[in-house]
This record gives structure tokens, C-alpha cells and sequence, in this order.
């Protein structure tokens, strides 16, 4: 991650386009595991300190945001019934997928937005969502929606807390582990739930 950051920070105009590339590969099953939550914080906190242009930071992660979950929804109405019916593939494993899809009988087709700020479930819900057929206006609705409050909420918080707190950069590798630990928990508490619930079967 460090070396990720000082290479974006040292790259120019080129550091966007590294950015787009990473949000928009998020998006799919098999690059799950590329830096989201915590990438946005950090930059929208480069960016308090002038590194990058925030209006332009935003736009930026936020088009490829939208566009990275229009191309894996279409993927997912492609492949269908090799998603729905297959087990583990080198491209992504089936326990993702079922965690998703229990998001998504939770929370309909809201887990578009909800699910961005879910990882793992960010990168699995525009694929299942094309796959069990989601209408297209709602899942463009919800995209844009979810894109915004995503990409917008998160980057400008790391924008505002590096203007607030006086040497607040000192503080940046704490601050990025909680944003992980915090944008794990659903996952975490899942786990639990689901081991509690087999031992008392």
C-alpha cells in the first residue's frame, strides 16, 4: 500500500489514471481483493495537502466507479448461468458469491448502494445483479447513487480530517487500519454468526 500511494503520489497526471484503474478493476470478482475504502481515504488525504485536485480526484473515482459496475452488471447477464450454477473457479469462489447474494435477499436492490461500502460485496454485487436480472434503470439508478456517496463520502472525509487535525499525517497508517477493520465488520460478525448457528446444529 505504501509503495501504491508514493507512486501515485509521484506520478503526475498519471497517478489518475493508476486511480481509475484500480476503482474500475475493484469492480470485478477477481480483483476483490485491490485496495477500495482505504485508497479513497488516503488519497482525498493526499489531496488536503495538494497533492491532487480534489473536484477532479472525485470525478475521476467516481467515473470509474460506475463504469467498472456497468461492465461487470453486463458481464453478469452474459454469464449467467455459469455464475449461478458453477462452483470454484480460478476467477472467483463460490463463498463470495453466496455472501452476496445473502446481502442481497437482505437488502434487494439497495445493496448496489449499500454494498460499496461492503468489501468483497462491492465487487460481487454489480455481477449479481446483471445475473438475477436487476432492471436496468434501477441498477443505473442505484450505481450512480451508490457510486457518489462512495467515492464523494469517502475521499472528501480523508480531504477534511487532513484540514482539520494539525499533523494529522503522522496518524495516516492508524487511521487507514481502522477504515479496514470497520469496512470488514459486516464480513467479520458474519463469520461469527455463521459458526455460532452450526454448533448448535
Amino acid at each position: 500500500m505504501d509503495y501504491l500511494i508514493h507512486l501515485i503520489q509521484t506520478a503526475g497526471y498519471w497517478g489518475y489514471v493508476i486511480l481509475f484503474l484500480i476503482i474500475f478493476l475493484e469492480s470485478f470478482p477477481p480483483t476483490f481483493f485491490l485496495p477500495g475504502d482505504s485508497l479513497l481515504f488516503t488519497t482525498g488525504f493526499l489531496a488536503s495537502g495538494g497533492h491532487f485536485n480534489l473536484a477532479l480526484l472525485v470525478a475521476v473515482l467516481f467515473v470509474a466507479s460506475v463504469t467498472g459496475y456497468i461492465f461487470t452488471y453486463i458481464m453478469g447477464k452474459k454469464l449467467r448461468d455459469i455464475i449461478l450454477d458453477s462452483g470454484d473457479r480460478y476467477w472467483f469462489k463460490r463463498k463470495h458469491l453466496d455472501y452476496t447474494e445473502k446481502f442481497y435477499r437482505k437488502y434487494g436492490h439497495r445493496t448496489i448502494i449499500i454494498g460499496r461500502f461492503v468489501p468483497v460485496v462491492r465487487s460481487f454485487a454489480p455481477t449479481l445483479a446483471g445475473a438475477v436480472e436487476m432492471p436496468r434503470r434501477a441498477f443505473m439508478r442505484d450505481n450512480l447513487v451508490g457510486g457518489i456517496l462512495w467515492t464523494g463520502g469517502i475521499t472528501t472525509m480523508g480531504f477534511y480530517l487532513g484540514r482539520a487535525i494539525p499533523g494529522a499525517d503522522l496518524y495516516l497508517t492508524p487511521i487507514i487500519i481502522a477504515i479496514i477493520f470497520v469496512s470488514l465488520l459486516p464480513a467479520i460478525i458474519e463469520f461469527v454468526h455463521g459458526r455460532i448457528k452450526k454448533k448448535k446444529q
